[in-house]
């Protein structure tokens, strides 16, 4: 089997028959739970690394 057509059967089982997007997901809500999350993070690991 070829990559290309390996890297085509991956693209057609990700997709899932339907295009690959669900109809209860929000892009903006997971974007900006995404930069949340990530916020979050960047603000636990300042405080942990503060010099005293």
């Amino acid at each position: 089997m070829s990559l290309t057509g390996t890297a085509a059967n991956l693209v057609m089982l990700a997709e899932g028959g339907e295009g690959g997007n669900h109809e209860s997901l929000n892009p903006a809500l997971v974007g900006g739970g995404a930069l949340f999350a990530l916020l979050l993070l960047l603000w636990i690991t300042t405080r942990f690394n503060r010099d005293r």
